[in-house]
């Protein structure tokens, strides 16, 4: 178990926004270079830095340090917990996964800041994991409680973070490129944390800078699909309907001219990290394979599919052990008991329900961000002991994972991953180690 852990704790520190932000910008003289780009700064009045997400505000600390003085001002908005101190940034901490009054203030004073961008000013954004649920607003005279609802019906149902973006962004007029169309006609530079598999631009954060591909014909279908259209509040489903008819802008489409001299750059994935992990393990003497770096869907089915894999691998002779299967990317629960828990955690827990006649396998779930659901942990680490431990404290898994109250199984058993808030995130990481 503490090796898994340590597996799993190097990958988190190869996407820290220390390094990242370092590798990806630096000044030379005049000339800001971010990736592979180079902007001059020589006609440039004012830089101002925005953002939201998990790890915004420490990708804004390193920003800083980059940039010093020539920094004018800015806002970035945060998960509570996820905030430092910044120097020539207003940070401010709201609601995750659901948006509160600090993240619907934070966004009006974001949005304030990208309409007074003029055409000598350079504005850089900071994107990260919870961007979309942090920088909230409230179109066309939503009330907060709507929004609320809407949110936690899409979180509850099983709804791909794809799908709930989609809601997201045609119930907002700063997401799926609104915020660019604000900043226009100032120069734009967004670096990007990406939490989302396939790291596409207009998923991550719900694409406040990016080209929009979804309408809200597809908003309204999401909503359809899992059944919510009894559920959420008339305001909003006329909202969408309205936007479906015409009513609301759409959000701006790839080839929108509003995206012209706007640099996007992606700075860490879920990839990068499964690849600090696949080294890690190979020198700690494991044969090491990233599997998947695309887990999505129902974490019970995702449970199955990983311990099928790893017992194939654990009985087959050919194939040296120990070895470590590495795998990434963001499970759903559709949440139906009144336990405390998150899907990294009811994935160790299923696990280790089925691993209790299953010797020399131990899985490790947990989130880069440090936090697994409403919980303080950031996953938990199983093995076919696990079951046998909690019978002798007589304690049932399968209530447990039956009530959804996995949380609170690991915290009376064992084998609860607490990191506390890294200030990253690129999803999750599930480490397996077959003896």
């Amino acid at each position: 178990r503490d090796t898994a852990l340590q597996i799993f704790l190097a990958g988190v520190r190869s996407v820290l926004p220390e390094k990242l932000i370092t590798d990806i910008l630096s000044l030379k003289g005049q000339v800001l270079v971010a990736g592979s780009h180079e902007i001059s700064l020589g006609s440039v009045e004012n830089i101002r830095v925005i953002g939201a997400g998990k790890a915004s505000a420490a990708m804004g600390h390193y920003v800083e340090c980059i940039l010093g003085d020539r920094i004018s001002g800015g806002h970035i908005v945060v998960k509570y917990g996820h905030s430092c101190l910044l120097k020539k940034i207003k940070v401010t901490e709201a609601g995750h996964p659901l948006p509160d009054e600090n993240g619907f203030r934070a966004a009006r004073e974001i949005i304030d800041i990208a309409n007074k961008a003029s055409g000598n000013d350079l504005v850089i954004c900071l994107i990260s994991g919870g961007a979309s649920a942090l920088l909230a607003d409230l179109p066309g005279g939503l009330l907060p409680e709507e929004l609320y609802i809407v949110n936690n019906l899409l979180v509850r149902s099983g709804a791909t973070i794809h799908e709930i973006n989609c809601v997201r962004k045609h119930l907002s007029a700063v997401k799926g490129g609104q915020l660019a169309r604000a900043i226009r006609p100032a120069r734009l530079i967004t670096l990007i944390i990406s939490d989302v598999i396939g790291n596409n631009l207009d998923v991550i954060g719900s694409g406040p800078t990016v080209p929009d591909t979804t309408t809200f014909a597809d908003a309204l279908a999401v909503i359809e699909k899992y059944n919510l259209t009894g559920d959420v509040t008339r305001g909003v489903l006329n909202y969408i309907r309205d936007g479906c008819a015409g009513y609301h802008p759409e959000t701006p489409k790839p080839g929108d001219l509003i995206f012209e001299g706007t640099l996007n750059v992606i700075a860490g994935t879920n990839q990068a990290a499964l690849r600090a992990c696949k080294n890690e393990a190979a020198k700690l003497g494991f044969r090491s394979y990233i599997i998947d770096t695309g887990i999505e869907g129902d974490v019970d089915t995702v449970c199955e599919s990983i311990l099928n894999t790893a017992v194939s691998f654990r009985n087959n002779k050919d194939i040296p052990k120990p070895a470590c299967l590495l795998y990434g990317g963001e499970t759903t629960v559709r949440v139906t008991g009144d336990g405390l828990g998150g899907r990294n955690q009811h994935l160790a827990l299923s696990a280790a329900i089925k691993l209790k006649d299953i010797p020399g396998i131990t899985i490790l779930s947990a989130g880069t961000d440090g936090t697994d659901g409403p919980t303080d942990a950031a996953g938990a680490v199983a093995d076919s002991d696990t079951f046998a431990e909690a019978s002798s404290m007589n304690e049932d898994p399968i209530n447990y994972l039956a009530d959804f109250n996995s949380y609170n199984f690991f915290r009376r058993v064992g084998g609860l991953i607490t990191t506390g808030p890294t200030y990253t995130n690129v999803m999750d990481i599930v480490v397996v180690i077959v003896e």
